[in-house]
């Protein structure tokens, strides 16, 4: 079980996108170090955005490409 980032709903790990920091740049998918998760809606990864949740659960400062967000349409 994992909590999205953005509403607070815990789900199994296959329900939620998962997103890793490379070098501070916020990629998508597996990678190496702590991980974050939100629900494929495009609201919860917005409001993970907005309220910083990504660098608070990373625990680093993270850049998020705008871009990112075409993983939900």
């Amino acid at each position: 079980m994992r909590t999205c980032a953005g509403c607070g709903r815990k789900a199994p790990q296959s329900e939620l996108q998962r997103f890793h920091a490379v070098r501070g740049e916020l990629r998508p998918g597996v990678g190496p170090g702590r991980g974050v998760y939100t629900c494929r809606r495009l609201a919860c990864f917005e409001r993970a955005l907005a309220h910083r949740s990504f660098a608070r659960t990373l625990r680093q400062t993270v850049h998020v490409d705008p871009a990112l967000d075409r993983l939900y349409t």
